[in-house]
């Protein structure tokens, strides 16, 4: 199957994992409908088709009759929308309204994100929420497929740099969930994942797919890798859970917290693929964390930008 000519709505298409979804998409062919709250926030979708490729609509997830305007003679759908905020509303009762839709809708196919830790008996609002979303899309479109990655990362991302941001700043850096392990996949990966989706909703419909990339690191080891990636040498205080669960508990609330209760909770299991990687089944080779930063996604991180040691560039400091 093509997807090229076919009219794909992404809901979310103008995020950080959309954004490069969308350029997947549009290398293929196909016409993109980027379906978001703020159709202002992806106008820099637009300059990465032809002329008349890309459309932009204001939908929001928690809507019915926004959703169902978004699909309108849609071929296939995707579903990107993810929050730490209304979880519920968004990740449960939204993923369930945009699969309702594209039913209705009659679309051909449908790819919905959700994450590795979706789990009805989570301790995280959130991998409750996600796990629900499952549950929902599924009973509205039996063929969805879904995707669960572990922590996505790329140069827009919120995890590394954010990690990143710290180390640049701090002589002593606390680490909460020291032992926690993840599998960060690149987003360029997932997005070639959504693609191969789509181009062959036969064979991936129906299916549910862990995605990881080629490593699997601690909390802590990521921490001292992107020390080593920016040139840097903090030291690094491993946090007693009792006390990040106190910071979590009296400041995690508050807009821009280090850490929300929920995200506590998260840290209390692993994040990484626990069978065979969807990546690897669909013929999509995993990216390692340095061959990204070696294209200078790091460089501001570092004590003298680009022109800092190149060892560091390369993972290797």
């Amino acid at each position: 199957m093509t997807i090229d000519g076919k009219l794909v709505t992404i809901f979310g298409g103008g995020g950080f994992v959309g954004r490069y979804v969308a350029e997947a998409l549009l290398s293929q062919g196909a016409r993109l409908r980027i379906a978001q709250r703020n159709p202002q926030g992806a106008l820099h979708i637009k300059p990465l088709g032809n002329l008349g490729q890309v459309q932009l609509v204001a939908a929001d997830v928690r809507k019915p009759d926004s959703v169902e305007r978004a699909v309108k003679n849609a071929d296939m759908v995707v579903n990107l929308v993810g929050s730490f905020d209304d979880m519920d509303a968004i990740q449960n009762v939204g993923a369930g309204n945009v699969a309702k839709a594209a039913k209705k809708a009659g679309c051909e196919a449908m790819v919905h994100m959700s994450a590795i830790g979706a789990d009805a008996e989570s301790a995280a609002r959130y991998g409750r929420s996600k796990a629900a979303g499952e549950v929902a899309v599924r009973k509205a479109f039996k063929g969805a497929t879904i995707l669960r990655p572990s922590i996505i990362f790329g140069r827009e991302d919120k995890f590394i740099n954010r990690f990143a941001g710290l180390i640049r700043q701090l002589p002593i850096v606390p680490v909460i969930g020291p032992e926690t392990k993840f599998q960060p996949v690149f987003v360029g990966d997932v997005a070639k994942m959504v693609a191969e989706i789509l181009s062959d909703t036969t064979e991936h419909a129906g299916k549910i797919y862990e995605l990881g990339g080629p490593q699997t690191l601690s909390m802590q080891e990521l921490n001292k890798w992107i020390a080593g990636a920016t040139g840097r040498d903090p030291a690094f205080l491993e946090m007693p859970r009792f006390v990040a669960k106190a910071l979590a508990v009296s400041t995690g609330w508050l807009p821009g917290a280090p850490i929300s209760l929920d995200q506590y909770r998260m840290l209390g299991s692993d994040n990484i693929v626990t069978g065979t990687d969807g990546l690897f089944a669909a013929g999509v080779s995993a990216t390692p964390l340095a061959a990204v930063v070696a294209h200078d996604w790091l460089d501001m991180y570092r004590k003298h930008g680009r022109f800092g040691d190149g060892d560091a560039l390369h993972g290797r400091g």
